[in-house]
């Protein structure tokens, strides 16, 4: 009696850590899965625009132009923002001669009605030769996640994907296997029992 007993605790903690790694799991793939799914569609749909999440966007920083502040391979997020918002100080993501480019805004002017800014990247010793317009700004920075991007530009591969799919059908499958043995078990010993 005692090993059915040390057998059914140890298989009850081995199920409840199972699920616990299930669920971790889940409630990080799901999101990112979510994430990048709405950004492919949107990639298609507006091939002309950066994809955006209830107006975020992502990108992948490579270089090292504003360290300390973001290091090269953080993946960040950055908001769409009107052009009334944007300061001195701000870091923005703009597009400037077909590259992604995040730096700090140093300075603004006018020009004939229209707002120039004038940016740099913190680890630069000068400021960048072309000032930009608010057309050009994908959103000010909002926060970034360490190292983050190296994950992004593997999940951006097609077999990742295709792996990522195979992980969580596994998991599935293997879930639904163990409450059919257990139901199968306990079916068993309701019959011996009686």
């Amino acid at each position: 009696m005692y090993k059915i007993d040390k057998i059914q605790k140890e298989s009850q903690r081995i199920y409840i850590i199972g699920q616990v790694i299930s669920l971790v799991l889940y409630s990080i793939l799901i999101p990112i899965i979510i994430f990048n799914f709405t950004l492919i569609i949107k990639s298609f749909l507006f091939p002309n625009e950066t994809p955006d999440f209830f107006g975020y966007k992502s990108f992948v920083i490579m270089s090292g132009s504003m360290k300390p502040t973001i290091n090269t391979g953080d993946a960040i997020l950055v908001k769409e923002i009107s052009e009334d918002e944007i300061k001195i100080n701000d870091i923005v993501s703009f597009w400037q001669d077909g590259t992604n480019v995040t730096h700090r805004i140093i300075d603004i002017t006018e020009e004939n009605g229209i707002k120039k800014y004038k940016t740099k990247g913190d680890n630069n010793q000068t400021a960048d030769k072309e000032s930009i317009t608010y057309e050009q700004i994908e959103g000010r920075y909002q926060f970034r996640i360490p190292q983050f991007g190296r994950i992004i530009e593997i999940l951006k591969s097609k077999i990742t994907w295709i792996i990522l799919v195979f992980i969580i059908i596994v998991i599935y499958v293997y879930k639904k296997r163990i409450e059919q043995k257990k139901r199968i078990r306990k079916e068993k010993r309701e019959q011996y029992n009686r």
